[in-house]
């Protein structure tokens, strides 16, 4: 038996409201046109389409677990960020538009957009930072290293369907440690959230999204610790290195990175005014004068521990 759409999706985005959804009637949209495999634009609500009774079961089923919060995201199975489609799902923590900060940055940094950079990607999670700037520099290869043996499969696949697969590799690590070779760019987004924040956190994130992609111990910063002693090797001489930031980190996280002996370049802020994203370089002894990208030519990926 088939019922009006119409009807359907209000009532659905009348139940997302009521879950404390935001944009619930959004959401509505997009849930039944995953569900149809219809444009959500196509959706309106006076439409005279008609949804036959299994997919609104498929539907409903969706709407139940959005209205647990369940985040979208894995619900449809993908998350965009910086226009593209990636792959995510539990194992994984959701991209974040905050985050095109560092891209943003990166690309700034790699100025010739068509020379063999080296990149690498610590903590790289479903590959979003690495995968997004890889799509924008032709001629790049990338390193994403990540403890999670399922967030490394993500990864791989998101770089298979962003057809960028031969540029990118992906290996079990701890940060930098036992890592070699020298980087142009180095990206890095964290775990920044004190610990006993978390369950304050939406219930989308804080029951939802992995711990190990979260926590960063006390105060935020205990990833920031252990990353500071760690970047300066990898950084060629005149390379970069990004580092997403919490708000109200980035003092506490630039003397972390100065008492190892890095250069605090700057600050890059995301759409609503935060410092997201430290610029930082390695020491002046080390700084490389006019960006040739040799390192990548030489050796694309490294020579990292293999995924365990």
């Amino acid at each position: 038996m088939t019922a009006e759409l119409a009807s359907v999706l209000r009532e659905a985005g009348q139940r997302l409201r009521r879950a404390g959804v935001e944009a619930p009637a959004r959401e509505a949209r997009l849930l039944a046109g995953a569900v149809l495999a219809a444009a959500p634009a196509a959706l309106i609500a006076g439409s005279s389409r008609t949804i036959a009774a299994g997919q609104r079961d498929r539907l409903e089923a969706a709407v139940d677990r959005r209205a647990a919060r369940e985040p979208l995201s894995h619900i449809l199975g993908y998350r965009e960020f910086w226009s593209l489609e990636f792959r995510v799902d539990g194992t994984v923590l959701d991209p974040r538009p905050d985050s095109e900060t560092l891209v943003e940055a990166g690309l700034a940094a790699l100025a010739r957009r068509d020379r063999p950079w080296r990149l690498l990607d610590l903590g790289a999670g479903s590959g979003c930072l690495l995968l997004a700037l890889l799509t924008e520099l032709p001629a790049a290869t990338g390193l994403g290293i990540d403890r999670s043996p399922a967030a490394l499969k993500i990864a791989a696949d998101n770089a298979d369907r962003l057809g960028v697969a031969a540029r990118a590799r992906f290996a079990g690590g701890d940060w930098g440690a036992g890592l070699a070779g020298e980087f142009d760019l180095i990206l890095c987004n964290p775990p920044y959230i004190p610990s006993g924040a978390i369950a304050g956190l939406a219930p989308e994130v804080a029951l939802h999204e992995p711990r190990l992609a979260l926590d960063g111990g006390p105060d935020g910063l205990a990833c920031y610790r252990r990353l500071a002693p760690q970047l300066g090797p990898l950084a060629a001489r005149g390379g970069t290195i990004l580092l997403e930031l919490g708000d109200g980190q980035a003092d506490a996280v630039a003397g972390l990175m100065a008492g190892a002996g890095l250069v605090v370049g700057g600050l890059e802020r995301d759409l609503a005014g935060c410092a997201r994203a430290m610029v930082l370089q390695p020491a002046a002894g080390r700084r490389r004068s006019g960006g040739t990208g040799t390192s990548a030519a030489k050796k694309p990926f490294g020579n990292p521990k293999e995924p365990g």
